[in-house]
């Protein structure tokens, strides 16, 4: 079966957007245009792909089974497009990448703004997110590198062998918690405190808990767990909650008096990140030059 790349790129649309008119408009065509358009891909595949209803378009069995793929052929097709003209200097590359919190908090930014200075005509889309996250949006060609913590290779993910760099966790507080009155702080000193984290399974919240557990102390009081760093920053920083974080995602706050470790000895912890790519294909162009940066940065270290 032969698929027209405009009929995936209009079922894209209307799956995106969950209607017809907000589809048109996005795509910029007529909705007759884009209702004969989906007329056009359902004789090809031989069955409906939507079930039109007063609310919006939905997928039917078929459209569902289709939408993945119908993805992945949109995208291939819009990275060789602009591989070939980066190549030819007619258009932008576009450098598509994710990372894990505390890498989109320092990491990443210089070295987006490093490669950006060395070749302006590059654009970034960035996504934030956990490990399950971004491994999922590599997978699917949303992104081109994942930036997170060291893990094994899967069939379809690998770690760039040289690019990988450490950073080091802490139990972190505001500047004026209570505890920082105190003599001689120990970890278990924490145990009965307010404490916001990332949520259970992730990276964090494990590396967390394995240093609770070298002191043989049970986890703490965890009431708060959120995905938004934003949100788990504005806890520690002004209401009072302990966590766990790794330097680079508390820097501002550090500089600017909000944020900052617990003065507790065997406290910490290091932990090794790297970036990561498909193992399958080549890693297009504008992401190698943003790679080229990290490389630089990590290496730094060693």
């Amino acid at each position: 079966m032969t698929f027209d790349l405009r009929s995936l790129v209009a079922f894209n649309a209307i799956v995106s957007s969950g209607s017809l008119g907000r589809a048109a408009e996005a795509l910029n065509v007529t909705q007759p245009a884009l209702s004969r358009t989906i007329r056009r891909l359902e004789e090809e595949v031989g069955a409906p792909v939507f079930e039109r209803h007063s609310k919006g378009m939905q997928l039917t069995d078929v459209g569902r089974a289709l939408q993945p793929h119908a993805l992945l052929l949109q995208r291939e097709s819009e990275h060789a497009n602009e591989e070939i003209k980066a190549m030819l200097g007619l258009a932008k590359g576009t450098i598509r990448v994710g990372a894990v919190g505390s890498i989109a908090c320092l990491v990443l930014p210089l070295a987006i703004g490093s490669t950006c200075k060395k070749w302006p005509n590059l654009q970034v889309q960035v996504i934030e997110g956990v490990w399950d996250r971004l491994a999922d949006a590599l997978v699917s060609r949303e992104i081109d590198l994942a930036l997170g913590v060291d893990t094994e290779d899967t069939d379809e993910i690998v770690a760039v062998k040289d690019c990988r760099w450490e950073d080091t966790s802490h139990v972190v507080a505001g500047r004026r918690h209570p505890l920082r009155k105190k003599a001689k702080l120990k970890l278990a000193d924490t145990l009965q405190e307010r404490w916001a984290i990332l949520p259970k399974g992730t990276g964090p919240f494990e590396h967390m808990k394995k240093v609770f557990a070298r002191h043989s102390l049970a986890l703490p009081n965890v009431v708060v767990e959120t995905r938004s760093v934003t949100a788990l920053k504005s806890l520690i920083g002004h209401s009072g909650f302990l966590g766990w974080m790794p330097e680079p995602m508390y820097d501002a706050e550090r500089k600017a008096g909000l944020i900052d470790a617990l003065e507790i000895p065997g406290a910490s912890d290091k932990r090794t990140l790297t970036a990561f790519r498909r193992r399958a294909g080549m890693l297009p162009g504008p992401s190698i030059k943003l790679l080229e940066e990290l490389r630089a940065m990590t290496g730094q270290q060693h």
